[in-house]
């Protein structure tokens, strides 16, 4: 297989389409047809199904597809690279952030980006911490951030912070309100209790606790919680699981504004 191949059926893949792959990469759809047809024959395998909407990649497709990527990707930094040796501070780096992250760091960090190196290119990418993981290791990534990181041979970890981990439920009469705007500060490793604004349904009666609550506690709530790999969710699931607890959740919600808008409407409590 060759890099025009490899090029030629990520385009398809991700566009599902040949025509407006072929158009993005400047070459007729014949041409383009021919280069797929190369690759299965290379490979021995069917790499796309073509329907009446366009192309879907088979499995082996998808596996290709995300080895393609990372192929494609470092291609480009080695451009890049050559680039910086003729002096022009240029190039593309490509960060990934979790989506709260993104929300608060996207605007400040693009712009920083732009007055410090007028001539490069930043892309930024939301996803799951282990995701973002796997991207890094195959080139998809050349930075992220990302919630417990676990160790591996093929990246590099470097601690930024520590963060608190909060208990939110619906607004309700009893319910400590948010500790940050007090003077109250929980011991480490201990979640703060914050209540979510109501949606104006009637939210479910949950115990009043201070602004210090144990896991053995939380294990007794119908929790909103992301689905596995989520980061948060993992650790917490280990944690219980260390003390003889497990958690129930109500509802899996990869999402932080559909969480809260659930908690909210009383279907839950969750920890961001």
């Amino acid at each position: 297989m060759d890099f025009r191949q490899i090029e030629s059926f990520v385009r398809v893949a991700e566009l599902g389409s040949f025509t407006k792959a072929a158009q993005m990469l400047g070459m007729t759809q014949p041409a383009l047809s021919r280069q797929i047809r190369m690759l299965e024959v290379d490979l021995h395998q069917s790499l796309l199904v073509r329907n009446g909407r366009g192309a879907v990649p088979t499995e082996a497709g998808k596996l290709l597809l995300s080895h393609g990527r990372g192929i494609l990707h470092q291609v480009a930094r080695a451009r890049e690279d050559l680039g910086r040796v003729r002096g022009a501070l240029a190039g593309r780096v490509a960060i990934g952030l979790p989506p709260s992250l993104a929300r608060v760091l996207t605007v400040p960090l693009t712009r920083a980006f732009r007055t410090h190196l007028p001539e490069a290119r930043v892309s930024i990418s939301e996803g799951l911490s282990t995701q973002m993981q796997e991207w890094l290791v195959d080139g998809r990534l050349d930075i992220a951030v990302l919630y417990n990181a676990r160790a591996s041979a093929d990246i590099e970890i470097s601690p930024l912070q520590d963060e608190d981990l909060y208990l939110v439920q619906a607004r309700q009469p009893g319910l400590a309100e948010d500790p940050s705007l007090g003077a109250v500060t929980p011991p480490p490793g201990r979640p703060k209790v914050v209540s979510a604004p109501s949606g104006g349904s009637t939210a479910t009666e949950w115990p009043a606790w201070g602004p210090d609550v144990t896991l053995s506690e939380i294990a007794k709530l119908p929790l909103v919680i992301p689905s596995r790999p989520n980061a948060i969710r993992t650790h917490v699931e280990t944690e219980m699981a260390q003390i003889g607890c497990r958690m129930q959740v109500a509802l899996e919600i990869d999402g932080v504004s559909a969480i809260l808008d659930l908690v909210a409407d009383g279907a839950g409590a969750a920890l961001l």
